[in-house]
């Protein structure tokens, strides 16, 4: 399979990822045919690996690592997770390819898992803390959807700061049953545990004034 990053792309890539604090591993779900997208997700996966020391990815087969799928709540393939330095699930995951504009939310998670300040105001730091109920969010994206990005960097960083929320995004096209479920007519959709939604971009204070109210 021809490079997915040409050396242009990988070098931005590679300039970006360098104020990267901790490690950061990446924990990819594959399985065997039929799998859209999973060797395309894989490469891509490793392509990025080695443009920082500080990334480990490591592959694992949904159909035989049990444990681990369990572990990570893995159900569909392509999926992965990243953990931090010292090996921690924080609630971040991707399902599908983070391919077009959703290679920003990839980067940016890899970038904010490594430790660095992703400037929430302190206010906003405290109304994550009082979360107390197990929070799933479900980000709907297209990677086509230059907003979607946004919505998948948000969920993900309410997780990394709460060890009571998970945040997924969730290619549309890629996993069409879940958005004929979900009722999936434009991205990005937000579900909040399957019975609160949210449209668009949204900024985190409008996630947060769902999540108190659960």
């Amino acid at each position: 399979m021809p490079q997915l990053l040409n050396a242009d792309i990988s070098n931005q890539i590679k300039s970006f990822l360098s104020p990267m604090k901790d490690p950061v591993e990446i924990v990819v779900f594959t399985k065997e045919d039929p799998c859209e997208t999973c060797a395309e997700t894989v490469q891509l996966m490793e392509e990025v690996g080695v443009l920082s020391e500080k990334i480990t990815v490591t592959l694992k087969d949904l159909n035989t690592d049990h444990e681990d799928a369990a572990l990570y709540g893995i159900t569909l393939t392509p999926s992965f997770v990243m953990l931090s330095g010292d090996g921690q699930y924080k609630g971040v995951k991707f399902n599908g390819i983070p391919a077009g504009h959703e290679i920003n939310s990839f980067l940016s998670a890899i970038m904010d898992m490594s430790g660095l300040d992703f400037g929430f105001p302190d206010a906003i730091k405290d109304r994550i803390k009082k979360i107390e109920k197990d929070v799933n969010i479900k980000v709907f994206v297209t990677l086509s959807c230059p907003h979607c990005p946004g919505a998948v960097q948000s969920a993900h960083r309410l997780a990394m700061l709460s060890d009571n929320i998970e945040g997924e995004m969730i290619e549309a096209q890629t996993f069409f049953d879940l958005s004929d479920k979900y009722q999936v007519s434009g991205v990005p959709k937000i579900v909040i545990n399957d019975t609160h939604e949210l449209i668009g971009n949204q900024p985190v204070e409008a996630f947060l004034d769902i999540l108190e109210r659960l």
